[in-house]
This record gives structure tokens, C-alpha cells and sequence, in this order.
């Protein structure tokens, strides 16, 4: 079985690190992907805004380096994991990045 995904894409917002009780550090973040073909409807480029979690070394140096609007790719797998939301429990995904490229860093 292969899971790995390569994404390109810009930084949504501004990225933090929020330490965990074990004192292992995570960043969260959203990236925006522009999809590499135009719409039928409109005629535009759409972009997906895909959500990415970083653990430890790799979540500090993109906290470090990284701010709004930088271009990085993420190499990483999908994750699948169930929220809850008004007592109803949605599938959702997520990226896990396993390596970071800053590809140009505001």
C-alpha cells in the first residue's frame, strides 16, 4: 500500500506552535494549492485550502522560517480522523508532513 502526497502551496496564516502536555510541538496549518486547470464554470483557477499538521523539529523550523503567505511543499501521508460537531461525528482529512521544502519565504 502507498500513502504520500506532494503539495506546493502558500501558508494561510501566519504559522504557530502550540506545545502539548508531553511537551511535544505541533504546528497546524492551512495551505493553499491552486489547482493546475481552470474551471469549466467560471473560467478561473480555484484553489483547495488543505489542512497540515507538523510534529517537533519540522513544526519549529516552519514556525522559524515561515510566515503568511510563504511558498513551501510538504511531503507527507494523509490521515484520516473524525471531529465532532453538534453531537454529529464527520470524517475529515488531514496532511501529515514529513518534509518541508521553503520554496520562497516571505
Amino acid at each position: 500500500m502507498l500513502n504520500n502526497v506532494i503539495l506546493v502551496g502558500r501558508t494561510v496564516d501566519e504559522p504557530k506552535l502550540v506545545t502539548l502536555k508531553d511537551g511535544v510541538v505541533v504546528c497546524n496549518l492551512t495551505l493553499a494549492v491552486v489547482r493546475p486547470f481552470k474551471s469549466q464554470d467560471t473560467g478561473e483557477y480555484e484553489t483547495d485550502f488543505i489542512p497540515v499538521v507538523l510534529w517537533r523539529g519540522i513544526a519549529e523550523s516552519v514556525v522559524e522560517y515561515c510566515k503568511k503567505g510563504s511558498i513551501i511543499g510538504v511531503k507527507g501521508r494523509l490521515m484520516m480522523k473524525f471531529i465532532e460537531v453538534d453531537n454529529k461525528k464527520y470524517k475529515t482529512i488531514e496532511v501529515i508532513g514529513e518534509r518541508v521544502t521553503f520554496i520562497n519565504l516571505k
